[in-house]
C-alpha cells in the first residue's frame, strides 16, 4: 500500500505544470493596430499544439489555448513574437479557460 501511495505521489507531483493549465496568457508591448492582432494571430495559429487564440489590444494581451495534451513551449512563444517585432513582458498560464478570457476583457472597462 505505502508503494503505490508513494508511487501516486511521485507521479503527481513530477506531472510539468503547463500541461494542466488551459490557457496561456501573454502580456505583450507593441500591439498598437488590428493588422498587430492578426499578425499575432496567424503566427500562433502555426503552431501544431494552438486550438484558439484572443488578442486584446486594448490590454496588451495575448491568450490561447492548446489542443489536449498538447503545449508550447513559453520559449518557442516568446520567440515567435520577439521575431515578429513584439515585445513579451511576462506568460501566464492559467486554468481559466480561452472563453473566460473572452468574457472577462469583454466585461473589463477599455
Amino acid at each position: 500500500m505505502r508503494v503505490l501511495l508513494l508511487t501516486i505521489c511521485l507521479a503527481v507531483t513530477s506531472m510539468p505544470t503547463a500541461a494542466l493549465a488551459a490557457t496561456i496568457e501573454m502580456d505583450v508591448n507593441g500591439l498598437v493596430c488590428a493588422f498587430c492582432a492578426q499578425g499575432i494571430e496567424k503566427k500562433l495559429r502555426a503552431f501544431p499544439a494552438t486550438a484558439d487564440v484572443v488578442v486584446s489590444l486594448e490590454k496588451k494581451l495575448v491568450a490561447l489555448s492548446t489542443k489536449d495534451g498538447q503545449d508550447i513551449p513559453d520559449g518557442e512563444l516568446k520567440n515567435a513574437l520577439t521575431n515578429a517585432g513584439y515585445t513579451v513582458k511576462a506568460i501566464h498560464r492559467e486554468s481559466e479557460s480561452l472563453d473566460d478570457v473572452r468574457q472577462r476583457l469583454k466585461a473589463s472597462p477599455k
